[in-house]
């Protein structure tokens, strides 16, 4: 029997295959295993090699196969707990500055003693009586910035876990692990809806990165990549094209250099589309069918059409463009923004599995698509523009947590007097726009009461 040069488990089985040496019996591609003939022994029996992937077809592969995806899930917790520290860690700082001027406040006060006129004196005083309520809040901040630590530290301890056991190709205490990362994934939702979360109060001036494009197009960055990680995707036009450019950093994008370009096999309607976790939610052009694009490895994962959404222009927002379908990331997930014939042509906002690209839940918001300029969701909240141009304001609230809505008056300064894509980036804390062929930024301020351990 001649040796086969292959990286595969090889098992020997002895069968009655007279005048067969040498040749292929049987192959199954599907499955990559093959069974070979070898040189017939004097006893008139013949040795037989099966070649069979590392892998192979037993029970126990599809353990294996669970666990990879517990892995993957680990791994995701533990990108969105960077995100959160980043976060955590902006916020505390500036709870810390409020502190210091607590501080000198204080002071000031002390040290008066009737050298300062009675109205600065009470102005002090009614500032010092403003920001009172931030001591506990810095305290609460402490005590949550310290549960992040635990939680990364189950995070590395349930990986090291999870890699051995995969390494080991068993099944021992699989359940275990996999409640483990399910309590881990609730935990991180908590802590993301308690320290990042909050009721949009402000938005700042534009920030102008860049004038690239047509009039119409949309760009983003990846919402749970790592910090490290500051690919920029650019997507110019509105219907039918393919062609998506993603740029190694920002700086990159700003110089417009070191890129690579990637073709997608189905063309895109509208630009309402999103990276998240390392692949493109976009509308498939003239149809409902929300495309999942992986990047990597430059296929589509998964497509599924969105039940009675409309499309070719049938409910766009109201500057039109083929923007029937908007896909958002927030804290909590991924949404997809559109409207049906059934809610007469009302918002929908519906919750989508970003695996299986179904639906998990929705809710009919009551506000007409046509009279809304764009949208975007923070904190399970979709917040809506009353128009696509100058003078708009952000003018409608719809809370997903208690299926009620209110109208707002948060201005918003439309620099370049047309947007035509509109998204929130929970990492950056940031909104992402195309205005008139320029990529604008801003940030925004949101209002979030801490509750302390005393509080009911």
């Amino acid at each position: 029997m001649w040796p086969l040069t292959v990286p595969r488990l090889s098992l020997l089985l002895w069968l009655l295959c007279p005048g067969l040496a040498g040749q292929t019996l049987f192959q199954s591609p599907e499955e990559g295993w093959q069974l070979y003939t070898s040189a017939q022994a004097p006893d008139g029996k013949c040795v037989c090699t099966a070649v069979i992937p590392a892998q192979s077809t037993c029970a126990r592969d599809g353990r294996s196969r669970e666990l990879r995806q517990l892995m993957e899930k680990v791994q995701n917790v533990s990108q969105s707990m960077e995100v959160l520290e980043l976060r955590t860690y902006r916020d505390l700082q500036y709870v810390r500055s409020m502190e210091t001027l607590m501080r000198s406040l204080d002071a000031r006060l002390r040290a008066a003693d009737g050298s300062v006129s009675a109205k600065s004196f009470q102005e002090l005083k009614d500032r010092m009586t403003e920001l009172l309520p931030l001591s506990s809040v810095l305290e609460q901040y402490k005590a949550d910035t310290r549960t992040i630590v635990r939680l990364r530290e189950e995070v590395r301890n349930l990986s090291g876990n999870l890699a051995a056991i995969q390494e080991e190709m068993g099944a021992y205490g699989y359940e275990d692990l996999q409640q483990r990362v399910m309590a881990l994934e609730a935990r991180l939702h908590a802590c993301a809806q308690k320290l990042g979360c909050g009721k949009l109060t402000g938005v700042s001036n534009p920030i102008t990165i860049r004038a690239m494009g047509s009039r119409f197009g949309s760009w983003m960055t990846d919402t749970m990549a790592p910090s490290a990680d500051s690919r920029v995707w650019y997507m110019d036009g509105y219907y039918k094209g393919r062609r998506v450019l993603e740029f190694r950093t920002l700086g990159d994008f700003i110089k417009g250099q070191n890129f690579i370009q990637h073709l997608l096999p189905q063309p895109w309607a509208g630009t309402g589309h999103v990276v998240y976790n390392g692949s493109l939610f976009y509308n498939k052009y003239q149809s409902n069918v929300v495309v999942k694009y992986h990047f990597r490895s430059r296929s589509v994962l998964v497509q599924r059409s969105l039940p009675g959404a409309g499309y070719n222009n049938t409910f766009p927002y109201s500057w039109g463009g083929f923007s029937d379908m908007d896909f958002m990331v927030d804290e909590s997930g991924l949404w997809a923004v559109y409207t049906t014939n059934q809610n007469a042509g009302n918002i929908v906002v519906s919750r989508l599995d970003p695996h299986t690209l179904e639906v998990v839940r929705s809710w009919d918001t009551g506000y007409p698509k046509r009279s809304a300029g764009e949208a975007f969701m923070i904190c399970g909240v979709l917040y809506v523009t009353n128009s696509h141009l100058a003078g708009a304001k952000v003018y409608f609230a719809y809370f997903t947590n208690t299926s009620s809505y209110e109208y707002t008056d948060v201005p918003f300064h439309n620099q370049y007097s047309h947007i035509s894509m509109l998204d929130y980036n929970p990492r950056e804390r940031a909104l992402y726009t195309w205005n008139n062929g320029h990529q604008v930024l801003y940030n925004v301020t949101l209002f979030h009461v801490i509750s302390t351990a005393g509080d009911p």
